[in-house]
């Protein structure tokens, strides 16, 4: 399997002196660092993908992205490293509550948790009640930082109006290797031992946009010494992931790094709108797929965690109502099957994992 990586850094880039962007709707800057420049088949296959994205999506957003094809480490086929910032939880619902524009937005809206903090259904930390790293799962509700704390990407706070929409900082860099062979034409299909670019690249900056489960923080590092408050990485994405266990508990979302399966749900956990939903990361009994998916090879959509030469990328319903709830406005309140068709054909599969770098290792 090839690994992509993805990563969360700091950084930051200017936009021209000036500039006053008139255009509606979600717009990508777009910024070679080199072999992704205006008249190659890597921009092209870029602003494809990008280009998708808008017509699914019309907040009033600026995205700075760096583009670029480049030599990268041994295995590794490319990947996105989006910036993040942390909003109170109180902002952060206040955001989601006033964003709202579709049935499913309301919906998750309305049912995430009232007041100031959210608890949580975690495992493996320093100051687990059931033992220092134990994997049994507890509640942790007092209210710390990680229960007050909502970690999102650039993009995901733009749309939410958390962060101004021209804001000129960078949102998010996405590489490429050099060193594999892209299809850069899904129009006609996939080649055989090629790897489908622009699905690729639809889904490298879906992470960019915000589809990220901090649940892979807690798998990177929980071997380590970290209390439950250390981690400050739930995301929006994270309120829609439960299992029965955290239902029974009582806790508002499951962010354990465990085997059991974990469902999604738009209404608090209620309602089960698909069961196993979600990859359960690479270690400690997991999936072997970083928790930041779907699960893999159920064709669940386009943010499935794998890929394989010759296979075409394809963007379903659920991939597209979980980017709604996260705050981005949907240009349907309820998309048909064609209206995503950009692409046709078989699912994502086998190979290109990423990694997570948000890493609270010291």
């Amino acid at each position: 399997m090839l690994t992509r990586f993805f990563a969360s850094v700091m950084a930051a880039m200017v936009l021209m002196a000036g500039l006053t962007d008139c255009r509606a709707g979600m717009v990508f800057n777009l910024i070679d660092t080199g072999g992704a420049g205006v008249g190659t088949q890597a921009r092209a296959g870029f602003q494809t993908a990008a280009d998708y994205w808008s017509s699914k999506f019309n907040d009033n957003i600026v995205l700075n992205l760096q583009i670029g094809m480049k030599a990268l480490d041994p295995g590794i086929l490319g990947g996105a490293t989006p910036q993040t910032l942390t909003s109170s939880y109180s902002s952060y619902r206040a955001a989601a509550v006033s964003d709202a524009t579709t049935a499913d937005d309301s919906l998750f809206a309305s049912n995430l948790p009232g007041g100031s903090a959210f608890s949580i259904y975690i495992n493996r930390t320093s100051n687990s009640p059931n033992g220092a790293l134990s994997a049994t799962p507890y509640v942790d509700n007092d209210g710390d930082a990680n229960n007050t704390t909502v970690r999102m990407t650039r993009a995901n706070a733009k749309a939410l109006g958390l962060l101004s929409g021209n804001d000129a900082a960078l949102d998010a860099t996405i590489e490429f290797s050099t060193s594999y062979s892209f299809d850069y034409d899904p129009t006609n299909g996939i080649s055989s031992g090629a790897f489908d670019f622009v699905g690729i690249a639809i889904h490298e900056i879906g992470h960019s946009l915000g589809f990220f489960s901090g649940v892979d923080i807690l798998d990177i590092n929980a071997s380590g010494s970290f209390s439950d408050d250390q981690y400050t990485w739930v995301t929006p994405l994270d309120f829609t992931r439960f299992s029965a266990a955290s239902q029974s508990a009582g806790a508002d979302i499951d962010w354990t790094a465990d085997s059991r399966p974990k469902y999604f749900s738009i209404d608090g956990g209620t309602t089960v709108a698909v069961s196993n939903a979600w990859s359960l990361g690479k270690t400690y009994g997991g999936s072997g797929r970083q928790a930041s998916h779907w699960n893999d090879n159920l064709g669940l959509g386009i943010m499935d965690p794998t890929f394989a030469p010759g296979e075409l990328g394809v963007v379903t319903n659920l991939d597209l109502r979980a980017f709604d709830i996260m705050g981005f406005n949907s240009t349907a309140a309820v998309p048909e099957p064609t209206s995503m068709a950009i692409f046709a054909g078989g699912m994502v599969l086998l190979a290109c994992r990423r990694r997570l770098r948000e890493s609270l290792s010291r």
